[in-house]
């Protein structure tokens, strides 16, 4: 003999014929056959990692097995980190390719009787517990456990939406697979805000999406359409009691009565102000849906501030005067149509008031004078036309020229006059006459008296002649000068 037998042929030493055949060497990968029986099958089937050789490997057992070498050596010469064990019928993916060769081949047995379902070696990881069967793959993948490839539509109750993120747990608890309830109340019953009263069958009205999508027509079903916000709340904002057949109103006043800061005073239609999103702003039109536009500070108050009383019996004043009584500091002389001076935009803010349309038009320097220093207090009627009304104190004739101060001077300047003495008096001011002040004649207001033209009225202290010559001084002397008398 050439050499010892490996252990796993050590029963068969003295029996040399069960793997030579002394007529034809040949036929001993045949012998080998005969007694590996599952390597025979394997070959003719194709199958496993001998199935799958080619070439001489394929044909002749010992281009791969020696033998005669000691009973310690390995017969097959395969190394564990050189194996392709993708030629096998367990080709190695996902996470299997990381696992050590121990971790599935038990040492002492053969490679071949390693288990190739997912429960031989995941029994201790199958939360199962062996109720859907032993073919873990159906579900999961090599990858990881926690990756689900289980299509749920093959049953009677295909998973969509909310569904799908759900746990196999969270519907089959204990592991219950068989004969799990479909209805949605079976596992829902703690979520039904309506406490069973709408029945067993949620999907009437919600949706997998979530229990807010309501697919319940509510237009249809009740005749009240749900707009903006009301879209959006749950059903118990409005059904308080949790019963929906419970009628309820279908009014804004009906739900909103205590959001509605106007304490009733403009109606129970909310919707003539406010829309179906929110409160504010309010899309009520005052210029489109009254006969009243709000311009100017009237934009900026709040109703309340003109409908001090229920709209529906308050019938309120439509001029200015009906409001602003109490802020008409003419205190009603002027009359009630305040805006023939003011505007909307303030009391003070563009006064449109034209004083030429009254019987004092205002030229010349009045045109810069305040209204008060004229018309103090706020009467504005009260107040004289006359310049000696305002000009008074002004006057430094002291009244001696009359009241009719604009004979002379103008509204440019008390300074500035144009007085025709000889057109207006027919007496020409010529001479010394010329240099005196109108109030060395006008000693007196003229209406109360009257001065006479004749030289003798004003010079009767200078005659010297006692009268004898009569009063027409000018007869013999000259407005230049008494002295140098010549007769006419």
């Amino acid at each position: 003999m050439p050499g010892k037998l490996s252990h796993a042929h050590e029963k068969y030493e003295e029996q040399c014929k069960l793997c030579h055949d002394r007529s034809d060497r040949a036929r001993q990968t045949q012998l080998c056959l005969d007694c590996h029986k599952e390597i025979s099958g394997d070959l003719r089937q194709k199958q496993g990692y001998h199935g799958r050789l080619d070439g001489i490997e394929a044909s002749q057992c010992r281009a791969c097995h020696s033998e005669h070498l000691g009973r310690e050596v390995h017969i097959a010469h395969v190394s564990p980190s050189q194996f392709d064990h993708q030629q096998t019928d367990f080709p190695l993916k996902g996470a299997h390719a990381s696992v050590a060769c121990q971790g599935c081949h038990a040492q002492g047995k053969p490679y071949r009787d390693a288990a190739s379902e997912c429960v031989a070696c995941h029994h201790k990881e199958e939360p199962h517990e062996g109720k859907l069967g032993r073919n873990c793959a159906t579900c999961h993948d090599v990858e990881t456990w926690s990756r689900v490839k289980y299509d749920h539509s093959k049953t009677a109750f295909a998973l969509s939406d909310r569904h799908a993120d759900i746990p196999c747990a969270g519907c089959h608890l204990g592991n219950r697979y068989k004969d799990t309830p479909r209805e949605c109340v079976s596992c829902h019953a703690p979520d039904d805000v309506h406490h069973g009263e709408r029945g067993a069958k949620c999907a009437e009205c919600h949706t997998p999406k979530g229990w807010k999508n309501s697919k319940f027509d509510h237009k249809k079903e009740t005749g009240y359409a749900l707009l903006g916000v009301h879209d959006r709340i749950a059903c118990n904002d409005c059904h308080r009691s949790g019963n929906l057949k419970d009628k309820i109103s279908r009014d804004c006043n009906g739900c909103h009565v205590g959001q509605d800061s106007h304490a009733g005073r403009l109606g129970g239609d909310c919707a003539n102000c406010h829309g179906n999103e929110k409160w504010k702003p309010s899309v009520f039109d005052h210029d489109r849906d009254t006969k009243w536009s709000l311009t100017g500070k009237h934009r900026k108050i709040g109703c309340h501030d003109c409908h001090t009383a229920t709209a529906a019996t308050q019938k309120l004043a439509e001029d200015c005067f009906g409001c602003h009584r109490a802020q008409d500091v003419h205190g009603g002389r002027l009359g009630k149509a305040c805006d023939e001076c003011h505007t909307t935009e303030g009391w003070r803010a563009s006064v449109a008031f034209d004083h030429d349309l009254t019987r004092f038009p205002l030229v010349g320097l009045h045109v810069a004078v305040p209204c008060e220093q004229c018309h103090a207090t706020r009467q504005y009627r009260d107040v004289g036309r006359e310049c000696i009304d305002c000009h008074r104190r002004d006057d430094i004739h002291k009244g001696n020229l009359g009241s009719e101060c604009a004979r002379c001077h103008t509204s440019n300047g008390w300074r500035q006059w144009e007085f025709d003495h000889a057109k207006e008096t027919h007496f020409a001011l010529a001479g010394a006459h010329a240099k005196l002040s109108c109030e060395a004649c006008h000693r007196r207001p003229p209406d109360a008296v009257k001065l006479k033209q004749d030289c003798l009225s004003c010079h009767e202290k200078d005659d010297v002649h006692l009268g004898q010559y009569g009063r027409q001084c000018d007869r013999c002397h000259s407005s230049v000068t008494f002295k140098g008398a010549r007769l006419q």
